[in-house]
């Protein structure tokens, strides 16, 4: 299972590194760029309302899927029918709910044009996401590489002639949101081909089955009432900015700009974690220790995190004048408190998922449910005095407080022992990496980019240097499941 993981690990990071940096610093940032701050906040703020409701898409059916596909196989055809049917009834409910809170909240006829058509991309990533489930709890983690990356290549291409082509055309928010829909459409048409094939059964006849659906919705609420919490505590902050604030949309904008590369980094984490968990069902199946794998994802995951995080602090106003046109300064100190944010998410992804894996969804909801409720307090709070600064202030609270309740809950199901060493090793490292950027800011050379290159590049050297990067342990892994494979 570890040679699994490592394996597909640098496939899925490779293949993903070569498209999606591209799409969020290249188009998405462009866009930003040429729309400005309050235009492209206005679309942000909408678009994080339809994360907020967007489990009643899933109602926690994918994490369910894949969990369940990882450890039982033969159930796949059994319900792929049923399930797509489901997904198309609560796709109804949830734009229905989303209206509704909408103008409830005094929404006007715009926020509501602009949210039905990101509702209806919603669903279509929640279909893609579905169906990828389908894929990785049958292992075939190529095949859902390439799908996931799929729709933001077609993005890619429309936006690429669209801002750069040789035709003039103006880009509005409404293109940018009709080629997402495209995109979206055509990879899920896609990944349903290669899944029916794989299923090898006639799925697309409507078949609509009550008690199946209920089941399955009995089975996939404690993971829908998770997802729901963890959506309220990650995205509620630009949609109560964007109502709160007399220049909502502007400062959303503004925040939109500085968490576009936590964005951009958090891609790598939602990989690992995407491998973990049929890996995590099968070994918690099959009753393997976990420990050493959870040991290896963790380091694999901390190390860039440390250096992403604290040079992103360091070189804040350097990043976001190289990014943005308008608003640096005030990006620079938000981008700094939110890429510290990248260290508690990294934890959460692999401890999460070790949990989710191991069905301790009442620890996981009570722990998201005093996320959510310290975020929303603290937003409200530090909203109005601080606007965006205090949403990322927020952020930065309830993350550490999430994770470190997540590894305490996973120590305690897992019996894990505290491993000193290991603490040890990565205290030093983190505070290796913070002098390290001190002293390359100190004696920064003519371009700060090269500057932040060798701090990355000596950085790692320290991890090397601690033996938390043990490529000779990783070697032997390796030799070990090759072993065992030809045995």
């Amino acid at each position: 299972m570890t040679k699994k993981f490592i394996k597909n690990l640098a496939f899925v990071l490779f293949i993903n590194l070569l498209i999606k940096p591209f799409w969020i610093l290249g188009i998405d940032r462009t866009v930003q760029n040429t729309l400005g701050a309050e235009e492209y906040g206005f679309y942000y703020a909408i678009l994080n309302f339809t994360f907020l409701f967007n489990i009643l898409l899933d109602f926690g059916i994918t994490n369910f899927n894949n969990r369940n596909i990882a450890q039982n196989n033969q159930l796949l055809r059994k319900h792929l029918s049923h399930i797509i049917v489901l997904k198309l009834v609560l796709a109804v409910t949830y734009v229905l709910i989303s209206v509704i809170v909408a103008l409830i909240i005094h929404y006007s006829l715009k926020h509501i044009l602009l949210l039905l058509v990101l509702c209806f991309n919603q669903f279509l990533l929640s279909f893609i996401l579905y169906l990828r489930s389908n894929l990785s709890g049958l292992h075939l983690f190529k095949i859902d590489s390439i799908i996931s990356v799929l729709d933001r290549f077609i993005i890619i291409v429309f936006c690429s002639v669209m801002l750069w082509g040789p035709f003039p055309f103006k880009i509005t928010i409404s293109w940018y949101v009709f080629a997402q829909t495209f995109a979206y459409f055509t990879t899920a048409m896609i990944a349903m081909i290669i899944v029916y094939r794989k299923a090898k059964t006639k799925f697309f006849r409507i078949n609509w089955n009550l008690p199946f659906s209920m089941m399955i919705i009995k089975k996939s609420a404690p993971f829908a009432v998770l997802i729901l919490l963890m959506s309220f505590y990650n995205r509620i902050d630009t949609v109560m900015m964007e109502r709160l604030l007399p220049d909502g949309a502007f400062q959303a904008g503004i925040y939109a700009s500085a968490y576009r590369l936590l964005d951009a980094t958090n891609m790598i984490a939602f990989l690992v974690s995407g491998l973990l968990l049929p890996i995590f069902a099968k070994m918690i199946k099959l009753k393997d220790s976990v420990e050493e794998l959870s040991k290896l994802a963790f380091t694999i995951l901390f190390i860039p995190a440390v250096i992403i995080a604290f040079g992103s602090i360091f070189y804040s106003h350097e990043m976001m004048k190289l990014l943005y046109w308008d608003h640096v300064e005030a990006s620079a100190r938000i981008f700094g408190i939110l890429m510290a944010c990248f260290i508690p998410i990294c934890t959460t992804y692999i401890f999460g998922t070790l949990l989710t894996a191991n069905g301790n969804l009442k620890s996981l909801n009570l722990m998201a449910s005093c996320g959510m409720v310290m975020n929303i307090g603290l937003n409200l709070y530090l909203i109005p005095h601080y606007q965006a600064i205090g949403a990322a202030v927020a952020s930065l609270i309830t993350q550490i407080f999430t994770s470190l309740l997540q590894v305490f809950i996973a120590k305690k199901q897992f019996h894990f022992k505290i491993n000193y060493k290991l603490l040890t090793k990565i205290t030093l490292f983190a505070l290796g990496v913070i002098m390290i950027n001190f002293l390359s800011k100190q004696y920064m050379v003519y371009d700060w980019k090269i500057s932040f290159m060798i701090m990355a590049f000596i950085s790692f050297g320290l991890a090397f240097a601690l033996k938390l990067i043990d490529l000779k342990a990783l070697w032997e892994v390796m030799k070990q499941e090759r072993s065992r494979q030809r045995i």
